[in-house]
């Protein structure tokens, strides 16, 4: 069942990267016996409610081999290392600041043997690179969101769209969003699992704010 559910979607995967999405059962079921970044009753629906979900932002941007994504409050790895999987070509960072959801991250990324994902334990704000798209799923509220990204994005374009934040939400975003110039993509659009009817992908350009 696993991976069926991302073929439906995602029917050019590699075999490589069945294999690597595959995985994820069993490296996510043993890690979240030690270490608990996915709840119990989740695990049951670890590819609907994680694994695809993550890639529900593949649908709204793919990214271009050289851009680099910075994945904040990433928890055991979502959005970033479905993602990471999807886009062998682009670079991941993937920030947490609590330290046993990174020893999860750093564990699955080298099972799965993926060599794109840099994990770091540490606050957002802290972090000196730049990146091109900073992506996460509902860590926070959007303006409080939005203050940790000063000065972290790259001036160069590669991508089609630009520069910005890619962000999983769900539910009534009107308020939250209000006077930000954003695209809101509904993932009920692309995928028919009655989850995603109130899910959403925003996506705002880095002219919101000062990056």
């Amino acid at each position: 069942m696993s991976t069926a559910l991302l073929l439906k979607y995602f029917p050019d995967l590699t075999d490589v990267q069945k294999e690597q999405f595959a995985k994820l059962e069993e490296l996510y079921k043993e890690w979240n016996e030690k270490i608990n970044v996915i709840s119990r009753k989740d695990m049951e629906s670890l590819y609907e409610k994680h694994i695809l979900h993550s890639l529900g932002i593949a649908k709204v941007m793919e990214f271009a081999p050289g851009t680099k994504v910075l994945d904040i409050g990433t928890g055991g790895g979502f959005p970033g290392i479905p993602l990471a999987i999807l886009f062998p070509e682009t670079q991941f960072t993937l920030i947490d600041s609590i330290g046993k959801k990174i020893t999860v991250v750093n564990a699955v990324a080298e099972g799965a043997g993926l060599t794109n994902v840099t994990a770091i334990h540490g606050r957002a704000e802290k972090l000196k690179e730049k990146f091109h798209f900073v992506v996460s799923r509902a860590v926070t509220q959007m303006p409080e969101f939005l203050r940790w990204l000063k000065g972290k994005f790259e001036k160069e374009q590669i991508n089609a769209k630009h520069n910005g934040v890619l962000y999983l939400k769900g539910g009534e975003l009107a308020e939250e969003l209000a006077g930000l110039k954003c695209e809101i993509f509904s993932l009920k659009n692309y995928f028919v699992e009655e989850f995603y009817d109130t899910k959403k992908v925003v996506y705002l350009s880095k002219g919101n704010f000062n990056s």
